[in-house]
């Protein structure tokens, strides 16, 4: 079976909708099927490391023109007619059997568009902001549900939605399944706020916040993006504390992640992948669309949600971390809690789905 994905990564997108969708296609290639991907050349782009796991890659320029309906319409770098027209000199060739969208940019006019030119369509998507005309959507964010998607998507569409269906590396659960959390302290902190720039330097707010006098002790892993905009200051920070090690470029994040006693971060996809090692974690929304997870997550006791990125201080990070140090009993319950949400078999479930 042929499969064709369209999504991008940027600057200011980040790198999780591409990730998601190459643990798809690594999946879905280990049993023999066929992945192709449709990329614009953002600035931040993972065209390179698509193709250096085998994929095709079909690069597409970035171009002026642009639509401003949707919320996250800029993030297309064209119009959704551009970019369909770009996309069909692509499928006409190709007639895959599933195409696999996962982008904030595009709807229901652009999949209509594109649907004589594949069997079916799956949709990838976490905001319910927009109609659909697709075979299959993925939303697997916590507290998803049909409802969610009323009047959003056909009334024969099949939905996967919630944690469960989460598009994981194997990686997570084969550590899931061979090793497990046993340190009664907190000696090592984990600090990745996604694959983007991290303009608002969340990270060097976390390494301030680990300077307490307090939590010098702890070891610490930053990992940084490929296009981290703040490496110099991290690098001096990182000088100047003392047990920091500084990571980049990293295949997935399970090592670090399995040396971790807990974890500060981001509301994306990654905390999942935290989730799915029980690793506690202090997390910070960095985009409209994570608000409510994050909420959700924290109203059921699974994360500490410290707010969103404009109204967060090293301060009140210190004060929580120090909550955990504080207080093992109540680390060891969020570690339970999320460590039962997420089983790392997301991708599959999905992939029994696409072949059958």
């Amino acid at each position: 079976m042929n499969f064709v994905f369209r999504a991008d990564a940027s600057i200011n997108m980040g790198t999780g909708h591409v990730m998601r969708c190459l643990t798809l296609a690594d999946a879905l290639s280990s049993k023999g099927a066929r992945c192709q991907f449709i990329c614009r050349e953002h600035h931040g782009h993972l065209i390179e490391k698509i193709r250096s796991k085998g994929y095709d890659v079909h690069g597409l320029p970035v171009g002026r023109e642009a639509d401003t309906d949707l919320a996250h319409s800029l993030w297309l770098g064209a119009s959704q007619t551009e970019d369909a027209q770009a996309c069909v000199s692509v499928l006409a060739q190709l007639r895959p059997d599933w195409l696999v969208v996962d982008h904030y940019a595009l709807d229901i006019r652009w999949e209509t568009a594109l649907s004589v030119h594949c069997d079916r369509m799956m949709v990838i998507d976490d905001l319910a902001d927009r109609r659909h005309d697709c075979n299959l959507l993925l939303d697997q964010n916590f507290g998803s549900s049909t409802m969610r998607y009323a009047g959003l998507v056909p009334s024969n569409c099949q939905q996967f939605h919630g944690p469960k269906y989460a598009l994981l590396n194997p990686a997570y659960a084969d550590w899931r399944a061979t090793r497990g959390r046993k340190n009664d302290v907190i000696g090592r902190v984990m600090v990745y706020f996604g694959g983007g720039a991290d303009p608002a330097d969340l990270a060097g707010m976390a390494l301030r916040a680990l300077s307490h006098e307090a939590l010098t002790s702890f070891e610490v892993d930053v990992v940084m993006g490929a296009v981290s905009a703040h490496r110099q200051t991290l690098e001096a920070l990182a000088t100047q504390r003392g047990r920091v090690t500084l990571h980049t470029s990293l295949p997935d994040l399970v090592g670090v992640m399995a040396k971790a006693d807990m974890a500060i971060g981001a509301g994306g996809a990654t905390m999942w992948e935290r989730c799915c090692m029980s690793l506690p974690s202090l997390v910070i929304s960095i985009a409209e669309n994570q608000r409510p997870a994050c909420k959700a997550l924290a109203d059921e006791n699974l994360i500490e949600y410290l707010g969103h990125v404009d109204c967060v201080q090293a301060d009140s990070m210190t004060d929580a971390i120090l909550r955990f140090r504080n207080d093992f009993a109540r680390l060891e319950r969020r570690r339970q809690a999320c460590g039962a949400l997420v089983d790392g078999m997301g991708v599959e479930r999905v992939v029994a789905f696409l072949l059958p």
